[in-house]
């Protein structure tokens, strides 16, 4: 199994960027992002998973209304589109997921991490 993410890069405050997750090896039912900022611990952005063909996001506090996740089923990516960026999104963003049906609880695979970095 394999998590690769892409579309990291350097972009000025109030610009956007489009994160992708590629998931090889299997599918999941439970897919996030997270983000590890310069000292900083690892936080939680967004995660999205589907109950009964159902799919469901949930975002952070501080990027409600700027970030969208989604997925596209048929080529088994996680999709994160950031909108209005602020220079304290800077950070290594990290697509991530669960290995339980279950949407809550650890994550078992990990990609290697995209840098955004935001200019003000």
């Amino acid at each position: 199994v394999q998590l690769q993410a892409c579309g990291g890069g350097l972009v000025q405050a109030g610009g956007s960027l489009r994160l992708s997750c590629a998931a090889s090896g299997r599918t999941f039912n439970t897919m996030g992002w997270f983000r590890r900022a310069p000292g900083k611990e690892r936080e939680f952005v967004a995660r999205m998973w589907s109950r009964s063909s159902t799919y469901y996001a949930e975002y952070a506090d501080s990027v409600k209304g700027r970030f969208s996740i989604s997925r596209d089923n048929a080529k088994n990516t996680l999709n994160l589109q950031m909108n209005s960026l602020k220079p304290e999104d800077t950070a290594v963003y990290y697509c991530a997921a669960r290995s339980s049906i279950l949407p809550s609880g650890e994550y078992d695979y990990w990609g290697q991490g995209t840098q955004v970095t935001v200019s003000s």
